[in-house]
């Protein structure tokens, strides 16, 4: 479950481009009349929305595409599913290590699975 569409790409240019996106996401905030004040602090940090980034490609590859759907099936039990969050997370702290104080951030609100 290697994390690979982004591998070649530096661990700098993932982070400016998570900036990027951070920037628009308060810019369209600020535009709609909310307080940065208010909304601030809800936004994930720069390395938090580089994993998000990471996570999704992860699940556009076609061999995570199947166990997701298994994991988030209505019949699958809620422990598949945070089982399934947590190896394609940690996946990531192993395939970019400076990015794991984020991951496990992250692992924190996801149930660690029983092993």
């Amino acid at each position: 479950m290697p994390v690979t569409t982004r591998r070649l790409i530096s661990l700098e240019l993932l982070r400016q481009e998570a900036r990027d996106e951070l920037q628009v996401v308060i810019d369209i905030r600020c535009r709609q009349g909310d307080d940065p004040w208010d909304f601030m602090w809800q936004l994930p940090t720069v390395d938090e929305q580089v994993v998000a980034t990471l996570r999704a490609d992860a699940l556009a590859e076609g061999e995570l595409q199947l166990e997701r759907a298994r994991a988030h099936h209505p019949t699958a039990s809620a422990q598949h599913a945070r089982d399934f969050e947590y190896r394609v997370l940690r996946q990531i702290a192993l395939d970019f290590p400076p990015l794991s104080t984020a991951v496990w951030r992250m692992l924190g609100r996801v149930e660690r699975p029983a092993e």
